[in-house]
């Protein structure tokens, strides 16, 4: 299918048509109808086809791998809509890496088909108990791990309360994982590997936790075979990939290609992986990940410096009404403000690892956030707060705090979350809700303006650390500061 618009064709992506593509667009040089599936992937996002997606087509591209194509999977409601968009171009995906200074454009097809997504989760279980599926990866964001504050499965969440109680009819993705493992062991089929792609510390071993404890609550012995047989690799991904807006999709029809799930993602890609799959994978290292038995200090510099540097970056700009992290980091102050705190209170708890050490790192990563062509929202990087914070900012607060260190910039960060989630810009226009958590958090921190230990006191985020003086001393003036002067008051203050 085409549309003429303007001066030139708008060709509709699909199989049919990727010969007629525009001239210095690449597409797939290996025959997709000859492909056979290995990966069922959920959560089939744009960070998904930037990264994992697109290693895998590279060694397509090399004749490797054809046995390992790509069947996309969801559980949520919005996730039957990427299956519409996606099944109607033929599972195919233009990428558009954005250099500084140019852009080229691929057509990537190591998706080859999409499962119905249902809320009882069949198909999905059907698709995986498939003894072709070897690998059963996931990106279903930080906080898609029903995890309690002591790391556990949170079984009062009402999702896992109805995976324990219907088994066979789970709407998780754990839930349906531990089902399809049920019908392979009973199937007499060997288990496939499960591979978790988001950032999460030690994630293989926070997905092989979810799905063992999941399983031990309605059969023991299934979760005894799932642990002694199945397999979790840790493994770090990095790729910045902002969210498709219009702006997204109108860029690639003026390149002449009619896509309505395009990605547009950064000149920089890492995939680091413990080689740990009891079925077999692809071999990414032909086409530049890294494997390795030392995950742990990649994912831990990685977390920390661009994970936990980004929600210095969002919070602050929402509340300065700054659109991108790029626009943030050509702000007078803001800068600064992130170097500062990385270099003196983030890099003392980050090891080096072979090829980099942890301030050139530093480096890499602002010359990333400051690509002007990346387009990636502080709204979407500050999405999640209550998942981030734990997440990739409070353990390091929590080193400094055990090594006696600084945590002045630490407090403040911390300061500006609460300062954000009170849901008004110092523009006084709305932050819109932005965290599963939004009416808690926005009611918390209305409090915490007259009275900021109110916000430490969450003890579901913050466990102990209200009980540091040196931290919740720090944090109190801070946010005091912010409301009475301003963030740009408090960044001067911490700067100088």
């Amino acid at each position: 299918m085409t549309e003429q618009i303007t001066d030139h064709t708008v060709i509709g992506l699909s199989n049919a048509t990727l010969e007629a593509l525009p001239d210095g667009v690449s597409t797939p040089s290996y025959d997709r109808s000859k492909l056979t599936p290995g990966i069922v992937h959920i959560g089939l996002g744009n960070f998904h086809r930037a990264h994992q997606a697109w290693y895998l087509h590279r060694l397509m591209q090399r004749g490797l791998a054809h046995n390992w194509a790509i069947i996309g999977a969801g559980v949520r409601h919005c996730d039957a809509i990427m299956r519409q968009r996606l099944l109607k171009q033929d599972c195919l995906t233009t990428l558009v890496e954005l250099d500084p200074d140019s852009a080229s454009v691929e057509v990537i097809g190591s998706m080859i088909d999409f499962v119905e997504v249902h809320p009882e989760n069949g198909p999905l279980i059907l698709a995986m108990s498939n003894p072709q599926i070897r690998i059963v990866s996931l990106t279903v964001t930080e906080g898609g791990y029903y995890q309690s504050e002591a790391g556990d499965v949170d079984v009062t969440h009402p999702d896992i309360v109805h995976d324990i109680a219907n088994p066979d009819r789970p709407i998780t993705a754990f839930g349906a994982m531990v089902a399809a493992y049920r019908a392979r062991r009973e199937a007499g089929h060997p288990p496939f590997t499960g591979q978790c792609c988001d950032n999460l510390q030690n994630n293989g071993d926070v997905l092989r936790r979810t799905v063992v404890a999941l399983a031990r609550l309605t059969d023991p012995d299934l979760a005894q075979w799932i642990d002694e047989t199945a397999l979790f690799p840790n493994a770090m991904v990095d790729c910045i990939v902002p969210v498709t807006g219009q702006a997204e999709l109108s860029f690639v029809r003026n390149i002449g290609i009619e896509d309505s799930v395009p990605v547009t993602h950064e000149n920089y890609r890492q995939w680091v992986v413990e080689d740990r799959f009891c079925a077999g994978r692809p071999p990414w290292e032909h086409v530049g990940a890294t494997i390795t038995d030392n995950v742990h200090a990649y994912e831990s510099m990685k977390i920390r410096i661009l994970n936990a540097g980004h929600q210095v970056l969002a919070n602050t700009g929402e509340i300065l009404g700054i659109e991108t992290i790029a626009d943030c980091m050509t702000d007078p102050l803001i800068p600064a403000f992130f170097h500062r705190v990385q270099t003196r209170e983030f890099l003392p708890y980050v090891a080096a690892v072979e090829e980099i050490a942890p301030e050139d790192y530093l480096a890499l990563i602002e010359r990333r956030f400051a690509n002007p062509k990346i387009r990636d929202t502080t709204r979407r990087v500050a999405f999640d707060g209550s998942s981030r914070h734990p997440g990739f900012v409070l353990p390091i607060l929590r080193n400094a705090l055990a090594s006696g260190g600084e945590v002045d910039g630490l407090a403040l960060v911390e300061a500006l979350w609460a300062r954000m989630c009170a849901g008004i810009r110092e523009d006084r226009t709305v932050i819109e809700p932005n965290d599963p958590f939004w009416d808690q958090l926005s009611a918390t921190a209305g409090h915490a303006k007259s009275n900021p230990v109110v916000w430490l006191e969450m003890r579901e985020i913050y466990g102990d650390l209200a009980d540091y003086p040196q931290f919740a001393d720090a944090f109190s003036c801070w946010l005091k500061l912010i409301w009475s002067d301003g963030v740009r008051a408090a960044l001067k203050v911490y700067c100088s």
